[in-house]
């Protein structure tokens, strides 16, 4: 049985870093627990993983002691069952866009007398080596929901979504969120910041936590100063592919400056 370590940092107040996982790479998880992020997003809806190479991923995770989250390519009870059973320590949904959808997810997520989650003997449940009766208190109890804010149909319907106890994350997405205030891409605009801060407003007076995505370091601690707790910051491909240009450019500085010569 998972113990949320990410959930119970939350619940105390603090902000937590972590990043996005596209790569079906189980090192680029285990470097990150090492760098020191509070959690990894597998990302199962933009990304090529299926549950049979998430699990290694959430395992890859576990052992450097970081949280594993998985964003999930759909709404289907399936998918979401699937999910927690490999172990997932929380699943992040996109586009939920209202109370209905959002009390749809929680049904599927949570076993009775929360939801109607199917129960099995999976990983999640210590392949059967734990009491099935404390197992499903703990699952309802230590599972993560986070929910997507993306739109404006969002937006309108944010307080209602707000009110369902079992959602513990709203996380506004700023480039969907840009894309549907119609300046796509601008994440910075007026519109997609009077758009977050309707998020920690509505949060705040529902004991939500509100997260957001982010793409450095400097970004993430401006929003953790603004109130956002959950802070994605980048992605292993945006992370890797910035240190790659910024060593690049430096040799590329000493070149020019140096006409190095190769023998």
């Amino acid at each position: 049985m998972i113990k949320n370590k990410l959930k119970e940092k939350l619940y105390a107040g603090k902000a937590a870093l972590g990043t996005f996982i596209v790569c079906n790479a189980p090192d680029l998880v285990e470097i990150a627990g090492l760098a020191g992020f509070d959690f990894v997003i597998i990302d199962n809806e933009h990304g090529p993983m299926r549950a049979e190479s998430t699990q290694h991923l959430i395992r890859a995770a576990e052992v450097r002691g970081i949280t594993p989250i998985v964003r999930i390519p759909d709404r289907q009870e399936s998918t979401i069952l699937h999910t927690l059973d490999i172990g997932a320590h929380g699943i992040q949904v996109p586009q939920i866009n209202d109370a209905k959808s959002a009390k749809e997810i929680i049904e599927k997520s949570k076993y009775e007398p929360v939801g109607k989650r199917g129960l099995a003997f999976p990983r999640s449940a210590d392949y059967g080596f734990c009491d099935i009766s404390n197992y499903t208190d703990s699952a309802n109890e230590e599972t993560l929901i986070i929910t997507h804010c993306e739109n404006k149909i969002c937006l309108e319907n944010l307080e209602e979504i707000c009110k369902i106890p079992e959602i513990d994350v709203i996380f506004l997405g700023p480039y969907d969120m840009s894309q549907s205030m119609g300046v796509t891409g601008q994440v910075t605009h007026e519109l997609v910041e009077n758009a977050a801060e309707k998020v920690l407003e509505i949060t705040k007076r529902y004991n939500k936590i509100a997260g957001i995505f982010t793409g450095n370091g400097e970004a993430a601690r401006k929003r953790a100063e603004q109130g956002f707790q959950y802070i994605a910051m980048g992605m292993d491909t945006t992370l890797f592919s910035a240190k790659c240009k910024e060593e690049i450019s430096k040799f590329h500085i000493k070149n020019n400056q140096n006409s190095l010569c190769f023998k």
